[in-house]
């Protein structure tokens, strides 16, 4: 298992010495176990450079790993964490044919009145939820969407996202933060942070959203609910398979 990992780490692909230093172990005693493993088909062997390869017992079993993969019932316990030790409610959302949609909610025991539930739909620009889907995302079909929203807003609202290009500078402000934050702009009196779920290609496959009352919720990016939240989100996005980049 330890050669199988190393091989993973380089990529899916090396030589028997890359491997063996990678490994940590002496190169006989990894060829051996490659040996082994070549028979199995969890490993091959190309026959020009004899370089080690990911074989199609592997790619059967990683499938079958991400065909498990999904966000909602990953972060199960993670809504309940921070439940439990914020006393927030929070929620998960998917992108959806008409925009980030909530899926799971969980709320504590006194919760704060909020006309959010599953199912419900949730704008780009004014959710914590839809910014965070907006920044962590390059799909330029989801920032042409969220332009539309700028340009059917309030006077108001437009108010809240300044700046020649709105749409591009939320998008700098929420990456700069590493979480999306929002401070009555959806609901009144309401303060909510997400944080964005990568799949294993680096795509976001969800939101992880914690939300409350503005007068008694912590918003700062390095106050006590943020790092939380994207402490979560990202223990999620490593069980699904999301290495960060280095």
């Amino acid at each position: 298992m330890t050669i199988l990992k190393a091989l993973a780490r380089l990529g899916g692909a090396a030589s028997l010495t890359a491997i063996a230093a990678e490994a940590g172990e002496n190169a006989a005693k990894v060829h051996r176990y490659l040996s082994s493993l070549t028979s199995e088909g969890l490993v091959a062997q190309h026959p020009a450079t004899q370089h080690y390869h990911l074989g199609p017992e592997a790619v059967r079993i990683g499938l079958a790993a991400l065909r498990q993969c999904d966000p909602v019932r990953m972060g199960e316990s993670a809504l309940l964490r921070l439940r439990e030790s914020l006393r927030v409610t929070c929620f998960i959302a998917v992108m959806g044919n008409m925009g980030p949609t909530v899926m799971r909610m969980e709320e504590p025991s006194l919760p704060v009145t909020v006309n959010i539930r599953p199912g419900s739909v949730l704008p780009l620009l004014w959710s914590a939820s839809g910014q965070a889907f907006l920044a962590f995302s390059d799909d330029e079909t989801l920032q042409a969407t969220a332009r539309a929203e700028y340009e059917a807003a309030t006077p108001e609202q437009r108010s809240l996202v300044g700046g020649s290009d709105p749409v591009q500078g939320l998008r700098q402000q929420v990456l700069g933060q590493g979480c999306a934050i929002v401070r009555d702009t959806l609901l009144a009196g309401i303060s909510a942070v997400a944080a964005p779920v990568f799949d294993a290609r680096g795509h976001v496959s969800a939101v992880l959203t914690a939300l409350g009352a503005s007068n008694g919720f912590d918003a700062r990016p390095g106050g006590s609910i943020c790092p939380r939240v994207v402490e979560e989100a990202a223990a999620i996005s490593a069980a699904m398979g999301y290495a960060r980049p280095a």
